[in-house]
């Protein structure tokens, strides 16, 4: 019979439960430990500490993906910049191909329009990114043989993902929300609260339906931070690769791939579940990627082996392309409309509702395979400059959006932005230091101007939230899986 702590099998009392050392003297002693070299200076510095070094001595194998998220973080940094200053002057342009509607913009090129338009190309990242990552560790243990490891590891991550991803959302959001009501700052599209009880409970109220996952039905846009509507579907992905790998964990090798491609045909040409595409092409392609590292591919691909080069430069290739599908409408007729699209369209199964994100899969799962291949390209993204953006991407995702709605719009209707909800509800900052708009779409005077202000507050708000939410909400859910795993209790009868 199981014992508690102490040794003895009666079981004891609340009261008891709480004067023994137990979960409450951890989190304590957890507590003094984190905070032991806690500073404000620290927290609030704009500048990097030696603890938060962006460039170890010797970088991991994978600190190139670090870096493509960050990369990608940045792209979804400058998308929403674009669309929020340009709309509705030339929103549809930015999402459309050159030539669409006889407009024929710099920033609408192919590959160009990914450092305009990238945004959604880098969401697609994101999800393979996960999946090879959250895959690697288990995939690891299945290669060994490790079965019992993998239970462990399997259950650590679950316990602790849904944590790591809805703790920084939480409070970020509520910082966000109060600092709102605080200052009676005008949101657009966000009335005010009369008061600030009604502002918490509304927050509540939101974050709690959005944290649910299986909700009965599509659970809506965030509204204190709508960008953040890829949290729960990282969590949906999340869970899709523990439970498919411990479903794949005993099969031989052959058959593990089979099934790993059988799920990636599932999930997009037979149902409308895209980011689940992503998420196990992400898991299949880091079991690749190992097979190959032992020689241990299948047969199948030795045939390939004297075009490696070619087959991935040609892959990069598509990536960028394709990484610049049109997003104005989810249509697929709307897609034939943009030139350089119209036979590509018909590639897009009748299983996917809006078009774009076909496209952007198969982006996205070329750019990630075809990178530790093309060594100028992974040297790009393990550069110092790539290594912090990936060190900061999560907060830079968190932040950009309340900083865009409060400082940005302000700064956009100061350079003279036309907008209808800037023109009457931020009058007094209309148009206060014109600036030209001529020049190439997305690079004219007053779009870049702006930015001298907006860069830096950004990144310095991504910092800070780095350090007093992304960093804890990785340590604080460890602490907590050993501190529970470590001290199993009794209930009380």
């Amino acid at each position: 019979m199981p014992s508690d702590v102490e040794g003895s099998i009666e079981p004891k009392r609340d009261d008891e439960l709480l004067r023994s050392p137990s979960l409450l003297s951890d989190m304590a002693a957890w507590l003094r430990t984190s905070f032991e070299g806690f500073s404000l200076t620290r927290l609030l510095s704009p500048w990097p500490s030696k603890t938060d070094s962006t460039q170890p001595e010797k970088l991991r194998p994978t600190a190139y993906l670090d870096g493509l998220r960050g990369f990608a973080a940045f792209l979804v940094y400058w998308h929403h910049h674009e669309l929020w200053a340009h709309v509705p002057v030339h929103g549809m342009s930015l999402e459309s191909s050159f030539g669409y509607d006889g407009l024929h913009y710099f920033a609408a090129l192919p590959v160009v329009r990914i450092f305009f338009h990238g945004g959604h190309f880098a969401v697609a990242t994101f999800f393979v990114i996960s999946g090879y990552v959250l895959s690697a560790k288990p995939l690891s243990l299945i290669h060994a043989g490790e079965q019992a490891k993998l239970a462990d590891n399997v259950g650590s991550a679950l316990f602790r993902r849904w944590l790591r991803l809805y703790i920084p959302l939480i409070c970020t959001t509520f910082i966000y929300m109060t600092i709102v009501h605080a200052f009676g700052i005008w949101i657009d599209s966000r009335p005010a609260k009369d008061n600030y009880l009604i502002a918490v409970w509304d927050w509540y109220c939101e974050v709690k339906n959005f944290s649910f996952i299986f909700h009965n039905g599509k659970v809506g846009w965030l509204s204190y931070n709508f960008h953040l509507w890829s949290i729960p579907v990282e969590f949906k992905g999340s869970i899709v690769i523990y439970t498919s790998l411990l479903a794949f964990s005993r099969c031989p090798k052959n058959a593990r791939l089979w099934c790993e491609a059988a799920l990636v045909f599932y999930f997009l040409y037979i149902v409308d579940g895209w980011y689940c595409a992503c998420f196990s092409a992400g898991m299949l392609l880091y079991d690749l990627e190992q097979l190959a590292a032992k020689d241990e591919l299948p047969e199948f691909f030795s045939r390939f082996r004297p075009y490696k080069q070619a087959i991935f430069y040609a892959m990069l290739a598509c990536a960028m392309y394709f990484g610049g599908a049109p997003a104005h409408k989810a249509e697929v007729q709307e897609l034939r409309k943009n030139p350089g699209w119209y036979l590509l369209s018909y590639l897009k199964p009748q299983a996917v509702f809006d078009a774009k994100w076909f496209f952007l899969f198969w982006a996205s799962v070329f750019l990630v395979a075809s990178i530790p291949h093309i060594p100028w390209l992974k040297r790009f993204f393990e550069s110092r400059f790539c290594q912090y953006l990936g060190r900061v991407s999560f907060s830079l995702y968190l932040v950009h959006g309340p900083v865009l709605w409060t400082l940005g719009d302000r700064l956009y209707a100061a350079v003279g932005w036309p907008k209808e909800a800037r023109l009457t509800y931020i009058p007094q900052w209309w148009n206060i230091f014109p600036l030209p708009k001529s020049g190439p779409l997305g690079l004219e005077p007053a779009f870049l101007v702006p930015h001298l202000i907006l860069l830096p507050v950004t990144f310095y708000l991504a910092e800070v939230v780095t350090r007093a939410f992304d960093e804890p909400s990785v340590r604080f859910p460890q602490w907590l899986y050993k501190s529970v795993t470590a001290r199993p209790m009794r209930l009380p009868a």
